[in-house]
C-alpha cells in the first residue's frame, strides 16, 4: 500500500511538473516555430501598455536600460551625430547598446530592442568608419553589382558596432537640385533608382527561393534591417524646398516617385520611413491612403512603417500644436514605430487615452506590433539580443577601404577634357617637374564626405580617417614631381612659379536636410577666386566635390579639364587613381547638369531641356600602363 501511495505521489509530481513546464513554455522563445505561430502567441500574452511600447522609439540621449525596462521602449536610436563619446571605439557601441538590450530583457517577456542609425554612406556617425561616396555618386557608376558590395560592407561596420538597424537606403528621385538631400538620391531617373535598390540585398541578404513578395528578410548576425525612405516623393517638392508639397497627378507620383518601393518591397526590405512632405498638400505621416491603402495593401508590404524624427509633431504647424491629433491621424494612417524620439512619455500617455477612447482600434495597435515583432523574429534577434566584440575588426577595415576607392574611382565624371578630342589633358602625367594643387576641399577630409558625416551636418577638418586628394596625389606622382599645395594662391603666385599643370579641388561645404537647401546653387566666393587665379595662367584641371550639379558655365571656358567628383567619402585615392591614367574615367551623370537655375526644375525627358551636360554624359578615358 504504502509503495502504492509512493508511486502515486510520484506520478503526480510529474504531472505537475510538467504541467508547470506546460504553463512557462513560451512558443514564441522557441525558433522551430514558425515566425507567424511566434508572433500570435507572442501578441496574445502582451498587455496593451506592452504594445504601446513597442511601437516607440527613442533616443539614446534619453534612454537607459530602467527606462527601457519601465516603459517597454522597442527601439532606440542615434539621430545624426548622437554618439556614446567623441570619437567612441566599436567596443564603446557595443557596450551601449547592449545596456540597454539589458534592460529590454529584463522586462516580463523578454523582447529585445532593436537600436537604429543613420548609414546613408557607411557607418558615417563613426569614427575610423569607411564613408563611400553619397547615392549621387553611386549612381553615376551605373553599377549595381557595386552598390550591393557597398551594402554588405556597411552591414558588416554598422554590426561591428553592436547596431542591426539602419535607415538606409534613401530611395528619393530628387527632380530639383535646389533639394539640401539631392546628394542621397542616387537619380533623377526612377530606372537608376530602381537599379540601386540592390543595395538592399548587400545589407540585408539575397532573399531564399520562392520568399513569399512582401515579408521582411535578413540573414542573420553579419546583416541589417534596411530602410527604404522617405515614403513617397521627398524628392518631387517645390523648387526642392526640404519637407515641403510634391504637387504632381497620382500617375507621376507612381511612375517617378514609387518604383524604388516597388522594388525595395520585392527585396525584402524590412522596414520603410514616410517622408515629412507632403502630396498634393497632404502630409505623408497622415495619408492613409498611400501608407495603408497602397503600401501596406496593395504593395503588400508586411514590414513595419516607422515615422521621422518628430514626424507627427511637425504633422501641425506649428509643430507640436496639436499632438494628441497628431498621434491619432499618424497612427491611423498606419504608422507602426513612432520615432519620437524624446517626449516619449507624452506619446505613450497619449496613444494610450486615443485606444481607451476607441479613438483608435485595437486592430490597429495589433497590425502595428505584429509587424515590428516580424522584423524582429526575421532578424534573428530574439535568439541573439546580445552583440560582442568579434565583429569589431569590420569597422574601417582595409578590404572595405578598397571597396570604397572602386566605388570613388568608377563615381567620377569627366566633363570636360581639353579643348579637343585630340589634345587631352587628362590622363594627367606623373612625372613633372612642379604641379600645383590648390582650393578649399584638397586637403580636407570633411569637406570630401559631405553631410552625415560624424556630425548630422557634417563638418570641414579632419574629423575622421581616410585619405585626402591632396594625399592621393603625393601617393601617386612620382618621386622626383615636387607637389606645391596652396589654397588660396594668388594670379601673380600662379603666374611666376612655373607649374607643368595645376589641379583645382573646389565646392560646397558639408551640408544635410534643410541646411541644404539653396535657391542659387553657386559655389562660394573663395573657389571662383581660386579657379579664376589659376586656371588663367595654367593648364588647370578643376574637380568639383559638390552634392549636385552647381552653375558653373562661366568657368567652363577657362577650365581645361572639369571633373564631378560629389561627395567621394574617406577614400579619395580613386581620384588620383583616374586623374593619373591607372584606371579610366567611366562615370555617367546621374542627374542633368543645368546651364542657369532658371531652367529648373529641369530633368530628362522633359519637353525643354537645354542642359549644359545631359544625363548619362560622362567622357571616358582609357588606362595607361607606363604614366
Amino acid at each position: 500500500m504504502a509503495k502504492d501511495s509512493a508511486l502515486l505521489i510520484g506520478i503526480l509530481v510529474l504531472c505537475c511538473w510538467a504541467a508547470m513546464a506546460d504553463a512557462e513554455y513560451m512558443a514564441y522563445k522557441d525558433p522551430k516555430h514558425p515566425i507567424n505561430h511566434r508572433i500570435k502567441d507572442l501578441l496574445g500574452r502582451m498587455t496593451l501598455e506592452e504594445k504601446i511600447g513597442q511601437m516607440v522609439q527613442i533616443d539614446r540621449t534619453v534612454a537607459s536600460a530602467e527606462v527601457m525596462k519601465k516603459y517597454y521602449i522597442g527601439s532606440v536610436l542615434s539621430g545624426g551625430g548622437s554618439v556614446p563619446a567623441k570619437k567612441a571605439s566599436p567596443q564603446t557601441w557595443v557596450d551601449m547598446v547592449n545596456d540597454f538590450q539589458m534592460g529590454s530583457l529584463s522586462t516580463r517577456l523578454g523582447i529585445p530592442m532593436i537600436y537604429g542609425i543613420d548609414a546613408v554612406h557607411g557607418h558615417g556617425n563613426v569614427y575610423k568608419a569607411t564613408l563611400f561616396p553619397h547615392n549621387v555618386g553611386l549612381g553615376a557608376t551605373r553599377d549595381p553589382e557595386l552598390v550591393k558590395k557597398i551594402g554588405a560592407a556597411t552591414a558588416l561596420e554598422v554590426r561591428a558596432t553592436g547596431i542591426p538597424y539602419i535607415f538606409a537606403p534613401c530611395v528619393a528621385v530628387c527632380r530639383d537640385p535646389r533639394w539640401g538631400r539631392c546628394y542621397e538620391s542616387y537619380s533623377e531617373d526612377p530606372k537608376v533608382v530602381q537599379s540601386m535598390t540592390e543595395i538592399i540585398p548587400g545589407l540585408q541578404g539575397d532573399l531564399p527561393a520562392n520568399f513569399r513578395k512582401g515579408v521582411p528578410y535578413v540573414a542573420g548576425k553579419q546583416k541589417v534591417a534596411a530602410c527604404a525612405k522617405h515614403y513617397v516623393g521627398d524628392g518631387g517638392t517645390t523648387k526642392g524646398i526640404n519637407e515641403n508639397n510634391t504637387v504632381t497627378s497620382k500617375h507621376e507620383l507612381l511612375s517617378i516617385h514609387m518604383p524604388g518601393y516597388s522594388s525595395s518591397i520585392i527585396k525584402g526590405v524590412a522596414t520603410v520611413m514616410v517622408s515629412y512632405s507632403s502630396w498634393n498638400g497632404i502630409k505623408m505621416h497622415v495619408n492613409r491612403d498611400l501608407i495603408t491603402g497602397f503600401l501596406k495593401n496593395i504593395l503588400r508590404f508586411r514590414g513595419f512603417v516607422i515615422s521621422d524624427w518628430e514626424g507627427l509633431d511637425r504633422t501641425t504647424s506649428p509643430p507640436h500644436a496639436n499632438y494628441t491629433h497628431s498621434i491619432l491621424a499618424g497612427v491611423n494612417a498606419g504608422i507602426d514605430m513612432i520615432m519620437v524620439p524624446s517626449k516619449y512619455k507624452e506619446f505613450i500617455d497619449g496613444l494610450t487615452f486615443l485606444v481607451k477612447n476607441n479613438s483608435i482600434p485595437i486592430s490597429r495597435i495589433d497590425d502595428a506590433v505584429k509587424r515590428i515583432l516580424r522584423v524582429k523574429f526575421t532578424m534573428g534577434i530574439f535568439e541573439n539580443p546580445l552583440a560582442d566584440y568579434s565583429m569589431t575588426k569590420y569597422l574601417g577595415s582595409r578590404e572595405h577601404r578598397e571597396l570604397a576607392r572602386e566605388a570613388v574611382r568608377k563615381s567620377l565624371v569627366l566633363l570636360k577634357n581639353g579643348e579637343s578630342a585630340d589634345e587631352p589633358l587628362i590622363p594627367l602625367p606623373k612625372k613633372a617637374s612642379k604641379i600645383l594643387v590648390a582650393g578649399s576641399h584638397a586637403n580636407d577630409i570633411g569637406n570630401q564626405c559631405g553631410g552625415w558625416t560624424i556630425e548630422w551636418q557634417g563638418q570641414s577638418g579632419n574629423t575622421t580617417s581616410g585619405t585626402t586628394i591632396l594625399e592621393a596625389i603625393k601617393n601617386t606622382v612620382d618621386p622626383k614631381t615636387e607637389v606645391v599645395f596652396n589654397e588660396n594662391p594668388d594670379a601673380s603666385y600662379v603666374k611666376s612659379n612655373k607649374f607643368s599643370y595645376a589641379i583645382v579641388i573646389v565646392g560646397e561645404p558639408p551640408y544635410s536636410e534643410t541646411f541644404g537647401d539653396s535657391l542659387n546653387l553657386t559655389l562660394p566666393d573663395s573657389a571662383s577666386t581660386v579657379i579664376t587665379n589659376v586656371c588663367a595662367s595654367v593648364k588647370c584641371v578643376v574637380v568639383l566635390i559638390t552634392g549636385r550639379p552647381v552653375v558653373i558655365q562661366q568657368y567652363v571656358a577657362q577650365i581645361d579639364a572639369l571633373v564631378a567628383a560629389w561627395l567621394p567619402g574617406t577614400e579619395g585615392q580613386g581620384v588620383a587613381d583616374v586623374l593619373f591614367g591607372d584606371y579610366g574615367f567611366t562615370g555617367k551623370l546621374p542627374r542633368t547638369w543645368f546651364k542657369t537655375v532658371d531652367q529648373l526644375p529641369m530633368n530628362v525627358g522633359d519637353k525643354h531641356y537645354d542642359p549644359l551636360y545631359p544625363f548619362g554624359y560622362g567622357l571616358t578615358t582609357e588606362p595607361i600602363k607606363d604614366n
